[in-house]
């Protein structure tokens, strides 16, 4: 298979070009960035030096199967479309297709919507909940790092119908999920031993976690609290969601709780139930979500801890699942790294 990054230079396309770079079933073979243009691979991004491409302007598409878009919000949108006329399967790993709503996007994102014709097609590409759609699929939008914690954690209660509508979603943040761009709240003075939340009145990923738990059980009228932090690392997140149980809908306790987990991930290669409360350092530099679901002995709550790498479960690792599958690649293939610790 031959594939295509647009825009390598972001934290998602440098590790999207690390990761497919060892991947056994797939040829990089175009790599595209604007400020970049013209120049080596190599000589902007040392550690990816083994990779003998040249940074280009426009993606070179000839005998391209499939191509990776990481550009900014609306710029992807506009990039890709003239990719899916020529028939060449896409993956983007910016907003643009998440949502299925075009309104949305002038509420959240601040642009109108070039091609709302294609939200209807796109599926999103969490691929736990929607693996048969993306088998099929010409057009993925992959997940948002947050909701990817937040929907992973949550959709099994949900599912199985164990907890009212009120949510609340309390994440921390890496500083890398903000993205290369320079900005004094990440300036390493004001970022380090230093926590702070933001978009208190709502942020961009609340309507898409909002949307997809609500395709689980369309008959619940959520009231979804989110709250993302950023905290003083470079990768990770760690979302902790609470909600109220129905009565009588959990039986065994925790430990029930727990096993029906288990059983909605059974067979799931990149989630994992753990019984201890996990660490965002435990998840770094894999494709794996850990998942810790308790019940609070005091007040009777629900309270779900998840984790993962943002840039790699979050972001690049997801999208390289979701070609795997788009591709009929073995699902785990290119993505077996262990996490690295400490």
């Amino acid at each position: 298979m031959k594939i295509a990054i647009i825009n390598v230079t972001g934290y998602t396309g440098m590790e999207l070009a690390r990761l497919l770079h060892q991947h056994p079933g797939v040829e990089l073979t175009s790599v595209t960035g604007r400020a970049a243009a013209g120049k080596k691979l190599a000589d902007v991004f040392p550690h990816l030096g083994d990779i003998k491409l040249a940074i280009t302007a426009e993606p070179e598409l000839e005998d391209v199967d499939l191509v990776f878009s990481a550009l900014p919000h609306k710029a992807s949108a506009e990039a890709v479309m003239p990719v899916l006329d020529r028939g060449i399967k896409v993956i983007d790993v910016s907003a643009d297709f998440r949502l299925k709503d075009a309104a949305e996007y002038e509420r959240w994102y601040d642009f109108t919507h070039p091609a709302p014709e294609l939200l209807r097609e796109a599926v999103y590409g969490l691929v736990e909940l929607n693996r048969p759609q993306i088998a099929c699929a010409r057009l993925v939008a992959n997940p948002g790092c947050y909701p990817t914690t937040a929907i992973l954690a949550l959709a099994p209660a949900v599912k199985a119908g164990l907890i009212g509508p009120d949510i609340i979603i309390d994440s921390k943040s890496g500083i890398s999920g903000a993205g290369r761009t320079l900005n004094l709240t990440t300036h390493y003075p004001e970022a380090v031993d230093n926590v702070a939340a933001y978009a208190l009145g709502g942020h961009r990923h609340l309507p898409e976690i909002t949307q997809e738990l609500k395709a689980l059980a369309p008959s619940l009228s959520l009231s979804v609290t989110f709250v993302p932090h950023m905290g003083p690392m470079t990768r990770g997140i760690l979302s902790s969601c609470y909600a109220w149980p129905e009565a009588g809908k959990i039986s065994g306790g925790e430990r029930g709780l727990r096993q029906l987990y288990r059983e909605f991930y059974r067979g799931e290669p990149f989630i994992k139930v753990v019984d201890v409360p996990p660490q965002t350092k435990q998840t770094w530099g894999s494709n794996l979500c850990l998942i810790h679901p308790t019940i609070d002995p005091r007040t009777g709550r629900l309270g779900i801890i998840s984790c993962l790498d943002n840039l790699v479960k979050g972001a690049a690792g997801q999208a390289i699942h979701n070609m795997n599958l788009m591709c009929g690649l073995p699902e785990t293939m290119g993505l077996e790294a262990l996490p690295i610790y400490p």
